[in-house]
């Protein structure tokens, strides 16, 4: 998420790589409240185009394609998959695990990503070699939409990058007044099953629910918890979003026959929904696309845009 909900499968083949993303999830959310990667967004001189980027971040490399500045992309993340050619560029670790010497030997003159566990010390060593960096937070739609300003001014594509952001927001408000006068359901966001990792309050995807038309069934804390089965029969919640496509046959896996859900009152009641949308996880460029999976889900009666 940055940390964030929101599927990044095609189930199977990338499940172990996903999941350990979201189970550093919490640790990534902890360093970046605790100011541990002040300015790792870095510096960025007024003019300086790149020409050559790396992205080590799905919600970056989204952007940059997003503003049409597709081909400046020389490398990225082994988890950027949107849009398909990207796939073609050669990898350099993860955010949380950079290769340094292949973003090297890349020659990038920027390097771009979610702010995340490895950011600040990264940044370091990059702008120590003369090479920009961009490691923006995205735990919230504001800064979402700052990070693609900032994608664009960094790739002279300033101009594409306001009207995204505009014709973004256009459609997260366009969903938001449609579930506007439907009832808020409290909702339990599941990413992963083993360990049962949810959304927690203060993240991108706490207020993905509450724009999506739902309450957070996880109130205290912040980040994104491991809590126990018993747990969610404490929270009760009306809806169970199973987001864990990062597991085997995870959106399968929470059912009326499953040891331990069996008596939950969402399961009892169908009212648990899978989503294997990428999306939905990324705090990027496609989070409006998002938006409306999740509210379609937690409001299947409701006409959306």
């Amino acid at each position: 998420m940055g940390c964030s909900i929101g599927g990044d499968e095609r189930l199977g083949k990338r499940g172990a790589e996903a999941r350990k993303i979201f189970s550093l999830l919490a640790f990534a959310l902890l360093l970046l409240l605790g100011g541990c990667n002040k300015g790792a967004a870095a510096r960025h001189d007024a003019g300086a185009i790149a020409t050559r980027i790396v992205s080590i971040a799905p919600s970056t490399t989204e952007g940059v394609y997003a503003l049409g500045a597709g081909e400046k992309l020389v490398g990225r993340s082994r988890y950027c998959d949107w849009p398909s050619e990207v796939t073609k560029l050669p990898q350099v670790g993860g955010y949380v695990d950079p290769n340094l010497e292949a973003i090297l030997a890349l020659r990038p003159d920027l390097v771009v990503g979610a702010r995340g566990p490895a950011g600040a010390t990264l940044a370091e060593r990059l702008e120590a070699r003369g090479i920009h960096t961009y490691f923006p937070e995205t735990e919230s739609f504001a800064q979402i939409d700052a990070m693609l300003l900032g994608l664009g001014d960094r790739t002279g594509r300033a101009s594409e990058a306001r009207r995204t952001v505009e014709a973004l927001d256009a459609k997260i408000s366009a969903i938001e007044k449609a579930v506007a006068a439907k009832p808020r359901v409290r909702v339990l966001l599941v990413f992963g099953l083993e360990p049962l990792s949810v959304a927690g309050p203060s993240t991108f995807a706490d207020e993905m629910i509450r724009r999506a038309g739902g309450e957070n069934a996880i109130a205290d804390g912040r980040g994104y918890p491991t809590i126990n089965v018993e747990r969610v029969h404490t929270l009760d919640p009306d809806v169970i979003v199973n987001a864990a496509i990062a597991e085997a046959h995870g959106h399968e896996r929470i059912a009326k026959d499953t040891p331990g859900w069996t008596k939950v009152r969402a399961v009892v009641e169908g009212r648990v929904v899978a989503i294997a949308d990428e999306s939905v996880l990324r705090p990027g460029p496609r989070v409006g696309d998002g938006l409306a999976t999740l509210a379609r889900g937690l409001h299947p009666d409701v006409a959306l845009p």
